[in-house]
């Protein structure tokens, strides 16, 4: 939801099958930077089969592919960004970190809140599922989540890549 929020925001060209997924690619705006948006099409746990091989044929430096992803850990509502990390369980990131050959990338989490159980059926179900918030607060946490990933671009493209940041 997150990237089809940030293509509509950009007027992003037409996706293309390509990757094993839908890619997407412009600018973020007149003279902004240019960006590749890849949705896998692979289940989740194996979009580093679709990513990785976008890292290299587009020749895009680790420290500027941002991964977008819900995080159980975090309470609805709440998004945050880093580099690098843990992967806490999250087989979607274990799957990335094995197709990049590395954890260091950027994360832009989207907190969604953890089930009542740690049965991983529930959890897993619980993560697939439709949210159970109302309407206006998930798209409020869609919104905040794609500014957030339109600010780290910002930060990205105001460094030199490989560029260490203070």
């Amino acid at each position: 939801m997150v990237a089809e929020a940030l293509i509509d925001r950009w007027g992003l060209s037409r996706s293309k099958e390509k990757y094993r997924g839908l890619i997407s690619e412009g600018r973020t705006g007149p003279g902004g930077p240019r960006v590749f948006l890849l949705r896998p099409l692979t289940y989740m746990n194996e979009s580093g089969k679709s990513a990785g091989p976008v890292l290299g044929s587009k020749k895009v430096p680790l420290d500027r592919v941002i991964v977008v992803h819900d995080e159980i850990d975090l309470p609805f509502g709440d998004v945050r960004t880093r580099l690098g990390g843990g992967l806490a369980g999250h087989n979607g990131l274990k799957s990335l970190k094995a197709g990049f050959g590395s954890p260091d990338f950027w994360r832009v989490r989207v907190g969604v809140d953890r089930p009542d159980s740690t049965d991983p059926d529930r959890v897993a179900g619980y993560v697939l599922g439709r949210f159970s918030e109302p309407k206006d607060q998930v798209e409020a946490l869609i919104s905040e989540a794609a500014t957030e990933t339109e600010r780290l671009i910002e930060k990205l493209n105001a460094t030199e890549p490989g560029e260490e940041e203070n």
